[in-house]
């Protein structure tokens, strides 16, 4: 009887998987059926709409009722639309490299697997390419829950002429990983210093007189560990895939919350999606009282700042710039009013843009 059963379960299966591919491949027809319709229209076509994706996986999230999780439905979700957008046009993607970093995760988690991407040595090099039309995108970190902002990102943002079209929150998990098949078989371990010093805990309690030899990328860390006998690795989930290992312990970093906001960078403003944020910066006057003038006009709006950083200007000794992050989106009355007020009161003032809050 088990046996009639579970046939039958599996028959059911297989007619929903057949029913499932014969809605992806007419999805897959109606994404190159958009694609016509723009080029048609004779203007230059903007296919990836970072406003639009935003909302499919809202609603996805809101339909589901399990047993998947919200995050693993939006994930399936996001791989779907990620090959469908590559049938209208491949999409490439700059990101701080090389291949198997936590960077890389981040392009993939917001883009899906069906884009071309384009490591970089340095974040810099992620600007240029996109400033330059090399790459569609780029994606940079900007912050860490534990190790605070990503200065440099921060100073590129003062200069260039790109455009925060979006952001991602990734968690950062730290997996040991080896082509041996157990931890008595670790004699060396590689990792990036930053690595080592999230994961000091359980390496020490796990694996306390195993030598640990710091390199330059957790990526690189795993490239040497399959290329040795005996030597581990911590780093992603990406670099064991790219690379092919066992991960032997899994999530081993000291502090199980630590997470990573990048920001993706494009050379157009987005419209609004309906969960969205506003990205500024904004200088005053050194003088008594001059922060919360400037930036009154949030209160007096009702609008609320999410976060402040504040950098030195480099135009004079003791001079800064406020990065500032807002709720909603710059087309909103009260933020555009706002807006206005303060662009009043700066001394320097640049929106850098206006995106869809990060999904799961």
């Amino acid at each position: 009887m088990s046996e009639e059963r579970l046939q039958a379960i599996r028959e059911r299966i297989d007619a929903l998987d057949g029913q499932i591919q014969d809605l992806i491949a007419e999805r897959a027809a109606l994404a190159q059926e958009v694609a016509r319709v723009k080029l048609d229209a004779g203007e230059e076509a903007l296919f990836y709409r970072a406003e639009r994706e935003a909302q499919i996986l809202r609603r996805v999230k809101e339909r589901n009722n399990g047993p998947l999780s919200d995050e693993t439905m939006a994930r399936l979700f996001r791989e779907v639309m990620s090959a469908c957008l590559a049938l209208e046009q491949p999409m490439t993607i700059a990101f701080l490299g090389p291949e198997g970093t936590f960077s890389q995760e981040a392009v993939l988690k917001h883009f899906g697997h069906a884009i071309k991407g384009a490591p970089q040595a340095a974040i810099d090099e992620v600007f240029r390419e996109v400033e330059a039309g090399s790459a569609d995108y780029g994606v940079v970190p900007v912050e860490n829950s534990t190790e605070g902002a990503v200065n440099i990102t921060l100073d590129l943002l003062l200069r260039t002429s790109l455009k925060i079209c979006g952001e991602v929150e990734l968690r950062i998990h730290d997996h040991l990983m080896s082509r041996e098949r157990s931890l008595e078989g670790i004699r060396t371990i590689y990792s990036h210093a930053q690595s080592f010093a999230q994961c000091r805990e359980w390496l020490d309690s796990h694996l306390p007189n195993v030598r640990r030899v710091a390199v330059s990328s957790n990526s690189e860390a795993a490239r040497m560990a399959a290329a040795e006998n005996g030597a581990a690795a911590v780093a992603g989930a990406t670099a064991a895939e790219l690379f092919g290992l066992n991960r032997l312990a899994e999530n081993i970093e000291d502090i199980p919350d630590n997470t990573t906001r990048f920001l993706i960078l494009g050379r157009e403003d987005t419209p609004p999606s309906g969960e969205d944020k506003t990205s500024l910066l904004v200088s005053s006057r050194n003088e008594s009282g001059a922060l919360f003038q400037l930036l009154k006009p949030l209160a007096d709006n009702g609008v609320s700042m999410t976060r402040i950083e504040s950098r030195p200007s480099r135009q004079g000794m003791w001079e800064y710039v406020f990065f500032v992050d807002l709720e909603g989106h710059r087309e909103m009355p009260a933020v555009a009013s706002a807006l206005v007020e303060l662009e009043r009161n700066a001394s320097l003032f640049k929106v850098l843009g206006s995106f869809p809050k990060a999904a799961l």
